[in-house]
């Protein structure tokens, strides 16, 4: 077992040490997503991360999603818009 200890101040009468029980949980949710600038059409999907394995699976289904539609996206430098080909 691993215990986090995380000291801060605080504020109490002298001579006393205050105990305060605190849990750090972090969850993530990623979520990918495209609007239609124009329309304001929108597509999003939940993802399991961010990597470029969900990157393409996003672009898989707003294809399948818009079959007759060209699309043009506006991604940012993250590494997981990138591709390897």
């Amino acid at each position: 077992m691993v215990i986090l200890v995380s000291l801060v101040r605080a504020w109490s009468p002298k001579g006393y040490c205050p105990h305060v029980a605190s849990h750090h949980i972090r969850e993530y949710r990623y979520c990918d997503g495209a609007v239609n600038a124009y329309t304001g059409d929108s597509f999003f999907i939940i993802a399991g991360g961010c990597n470029s394995a969900w990157m393409n699976e996003f672009l898989r289904q707003l294809s399948a999603a818009y079959p007759e539609d060209y699309i043009i996206l506006v991604v940012d430098n993250a590494v997981w818009h990138k591709s390897q080909m």
